[in-house]
């Protein structure tokens, strides 16, 4: 299973072997807001996954993932939780299904 975003987060971060302060100091934000992006309570905004991006030598668009992806499986799951697997195996395969009719169409 995938690291959710707040966890991939602290990983980077403790790889480095920083702080929460000094990540939220480079973030221009305060650790308490960082503290609740690694718990997975509060959302990053672009210009933080910007930062991350730069700051972990990592794909932006690897993270924009990681966080969207969380934020698609906690409202399935909250929502629909008995169905939320089967809810979200059928949308892959109709995003993979559109995707190559886009294809097509170009």
């Amino acid at each position: 299973m995938e690291y959710s975003f707040g966890e991939r987060i602290r990983n980077l971060r403790e790889s480095k072997k920083m702080t929460l302060k000094e990540l939220s100091s480079l973030l221009e934000i305060d650790t308490s807001m960082l503290g609740k992006i690694e718990k997975g309570t509060r959302k990053a905004n672009v210009d933080i996954i910007h930062k991350l991006a730069q700051i972990f030598e990592v794909s932006e668009s690897e993270l924009n993932v990681s966080m969207i992806s969380d934020q698609i499986a906690n409202q399935v799951v909250k929502k629909y939780n008995q169905q939320a697997q089967q809810i979200l195996k059928v949308a892959e395969e109709k995003v993979a299904y559109k995707s190559k009719n886009e294809m097509i169409k170009e």
